[in-house]
C-alpha cells in the first residue's frame, strides 16, 4: 500500500529504539529492556537513520554509543512524538476504560507541600489507570520543560509569566511577613508597615521568581532589604527566621507556625504598602494537544476548594 502524502517514512516503534538506546546508552542495555534482540533494535535504529537521511548515533564496539548533533536535536522530538501517541491511545480508550495516560505535572517547590499532596492523592483514588509523574522545579526550569514538552502541565505562580502562555488560576495569594517569635514586631496586634522592617536583616527565598518578586514588594515600601541568609525553599526560610536569623517575605502558609525544628514563627499580614496578590496558576503551552487525562486533572484541580481561592476556568 503507497504511503499518503505527508505521512513520514520512520515508524513509531523506530522512534522508541532510538530513543531506548540514547537513554540506555548502549544497543544491548536497551535491547534487554524492550525484550528484543540487539541486531533487531540496531536495524530499526538504522532504518530511522534512512527515512530522516541522517546519522543519529556514534556506534563503538565495547564503548557503547553517543549521540551525533542530529541525534541531540531528533532525540526530545522523539520523546515527544511516542508521548503523544500514548496520548492518542489512551484518550481514544477512554470511554471504555475510564480517564487513563500519563500526565507529567511540574511544580514549585514552595507550592508543592501545600497544593500538591491534596490534588494528587484524589485523582490518583478517582482515577486509577491514570499516572501522575511529579516534577518539582523553579520557575524558569519549569517553562522550560514545558517549551520543550517534557512536561503537559505547570503549578507556578503568575509572575513574570508570558501572556502567550494558557493559563487557569487555582487561587489568589497575599504577601506575608514572617517573623521570629522574638521580634519587636511579633507581640504587636493586627498587620505591619513594610517600611518598618527596612533596617532589620532578611532570609531571602532565593528561587526564581520569589527573589525578584520580595525585592519588588520592598522597592514598594521604599526600601532596598538587608539580605543577611539565603534559602533555596520556603521551608529553610521559615526555619532561619524561627532561628531568629531575620524576617522573611512568603506567599504560602503551613498549617502550622511552628518550623521543622520545633521553633516558633509569627506571621503577619502587611497593611502598607499595598500589595497585589498573586495568583497561582495552572499552566500549559499554548501549541499542546492536551490528553484527556491532562484536561481532567484540571477541572478537577479548579474544583478543589481552597484558602483564598478565586478560580478561573481553563480555555482548552
Amino acid at each position: 500500500m503507497a504511503r499518503a502524502e505527508g505521512v513520514p517514512a520512520f515508524t513509531m516503534n523506530q522512534l522508541a529504539a532510538f530513543v531506548a538506546v540514547a537513554e540506555a546508552g548502549t544497543i544491548s542495555g536497551a535491547a534487554e529492556r524492550l525484550h528484543l534482540s540487539p541486531s533487531a533494535l540496531s536495524a530499526s535504529v538504522t532504518d530511522l537513520e534512512r527515512h530522516l537521511q541522517t546519522q543519529l548515533l556514534h556506534r563503538r564496539k565495547a564503548k557503547g554509543v553517543s549521540l551525533t548533533a542530529s541525534g541531540e536535536l531528533v532525540l526530545p522530538r522523539a520523546r515527544y512524538l511516542l508521548h503523544q501517541a500514548s496520548e492518542l491511545e489512551a484518550d481514544a480508550r477512554g470511554d471504555e476504560r475510564g480517564v487513563s495516560g500519563l500526565v507529567r505535572l511540574g511544580c514549585y517547590p514552595s507550592l508543592a507541600p501545600t497544593v500538591l499532596p491534596q490534588l494528587v492523592s484524589d485523582f490518583a483514588r478517582r482515577h486509577p489507570e491514570a499516572h501522575l509523574e511529579v516534577h518539582e522545579l523553579t520557575q524558569d526550569q519549569l517553562t522550560s520543560r514545558l517549551e520543550a514538552g517534557d512536561l503537559d502541565l505547570a503549578i507556578m505562580y503568575d509572575l513574570d509569566l508570558a501572556p502567550s502562555w494558557r493559563t487557569a488560576t487555582l487561587a489568589h495569594l497575599r504577601p506575608r511577613v514572617v517573623l521570629p517569635a522574638t521580634h519587636r514586631l511579633a507581640e504587636d496586634a493586627g498587620p505591619v508597615d513594610l517600611s518598618h522592617l527596612r533596617k532589620d536583616p532578611m532570609v531571602l527565598l532565593d528561587a526564581p521568581p520569589s527573589g525578584s518578586h520580595a525585592h519588588d514588594c520592598c522597592a514598594r515600601a521604599g526600601f532596598t532589604p538587608r539580605v543577611a541568609y539565603r534559602a533555596r525553599t520556603y521551608e529553610t526560610a521559615r526555619s532561619f527566621v524561627g532561628r531568629g536569623l531575620g524576617w522573611t517575605l512568603l506567599l504560602q502558609r503551613p498549617s502550622s507556625d511552628t518550623t521543622y525544628e520545633g521553633h516558633p514563627v509569627v506571621v503577619k499580614e502587611i497593611v502598607a504598602p499595598v500589595l497585589p496578590e498573586v495568583a497561582v496558576d495552572l499552566v500549559w503551552h499554548p501549541g499542546s494537544l492536551l490528553s484527556r487525562a491532562t484536561r481532567t486533572f484540571i477541572t478537577e484541580a479548579l474544583n478543589k476548594p481552597a484558602q483564598e481561592k478565586r478560580p478561573v476556568p481553563p480555555k482548552f
